[in-house]
């Protein structure tokens, strides 16, 4: 019986991934699933963590826990992002270290990669250039995160894993009007208008910056498939201190393509707008990931595919929330 603890269960990815696991454990593969809601487990407490720990001797951590939120949400609580993920990740993996779990599996971000860097971006663009301003806290920590690992396997043997996710949507996901990614507030702001009756829809930016989206299932598979990986296939991939692994697409659209898919899916008939004294961010942030593919894994929900299935996933909530 192979116990694993999903930090983080309650979002998008880790609710995912716990489904994926569930699955595995329906047909019959012998797990035992630890998963503790915010209120039960805050893991920005060290003593609490440490006690969980403790307690609960995991075999295997999945790290999918993280306070998230997009440019506007970045910006505004610069110091909230640095802090919550510095502390969830320094207390889960020096407290799952302690109480002896020798496989751990860390979920990132595409930030992590400088401002300036040539595309698609390759793991070891890391730390070879500034990082884009507006979220740079969030990216600092995550960076932390890598580190954190690869330090943990260097200085005591340890099996510790990092996956670097590019822009995730799907069920799930956080679909607030100022705090959420582009992609879900797209779906959410296309929706509402279409429901209006408005004419017109207006967008952050210029709408030229491009952007690569994964479906979230595609990334709980991707996730697993890494964690599953033999230790010796893991390594011969990897460096110990370039560990990291990318999960992307491969493919990229731009956010005015984006808003034109989403408009086209949520039924709105209008005019799209793109308000240019808003930041566009990063103009483009496309993952290599060839490392991942070389090893047997690659993407398979198409962009169109998988938006149709985020907005039938958005409305059924909505259904349930009117009721």
């Amino acid at each position: 019986m192979t116990k694993i603890y999903i930090a983080g269960h309650r979002g998008m990815v880790g609710g995912a991934i716990l489904r994926r696991l569930e699955a595995r454990k329906a047909n019959g593969v012998a797990l035992d699933l630890i998963t503790r809601t915010h209120a039960e487990l805050d893991l920005t407490s060290q003593a609490a963590v440490r006690d969980f720990m403790q307690a609960e001797k995991p075999d295997v951590v999945i790290l999918a826990a993280a306070k998230v939120g997009g440019i506007h949400a970045n910006n505004t609580y610069p110091a909230d992002f640095i802090y919550e993920n510095l502390m969830i990740e320094c207390n889960v993996i020096h407290q799952a270290f302690a109480a002896g779990v020798t496989r751990l599996l860390q979920l990132g971000s595409s930030c992590i990669y400088p401002k300036a860097v040539p595309q698609p971006m390759r793991e070891d663009a890391l730390l070879t250039g500034t990082l884009e301003s507006t979220n740079e806290p969030y990216a600092v920590a995550k960076i932390a995160g890598i580190k954190l690992c690869e330090s943990y396997n260097r200085q005591h043997g340890t099996d510790y894993r990092s996956v670097m996710p590019t822009n995730l949507y799907g069920p799930g996901d956080n679909f607030h009007p100022t705090n959420s990614h582009v992609l879900p507030a797209l779906i959410r702001r296309f929706h509402e208008a279409a429901q209006s009756g408005a004419e017109v829809v207006t967008i952050w930016g210029s709408g030229t910056p491009m952007r690569e989206f994964l479906h979230v299932d595609d990334m709980a598979e991707a996730s697993l498939f890494v964690l599953d990986l033999p230790k010796e296939v893991y390594e011969a991939n990897t460096q110990p201190m370039l560990s990291h692994i990318n999960v992307g697409s491969g493919s990229d659209v731009s956010i005015a393509g984006l808003a034109g898919m989403v408009a086209e899916t949520t039924g709105f008939r209008g005019r799209i707008a793109f308000d240019i004294t808003k930041p566009d961010g990063t103009m483009r942030k496309l993952m290599d990931v060839g490392r991942l593919k070389a090893m047997g894994w690659q993407a398979r929900i198409g962009l169109q595919e998988g938006i149709a299935g985020t907005y039938a996933w958005y409305r059924e909530q909505e259904s349930v929330r009117a009721t």
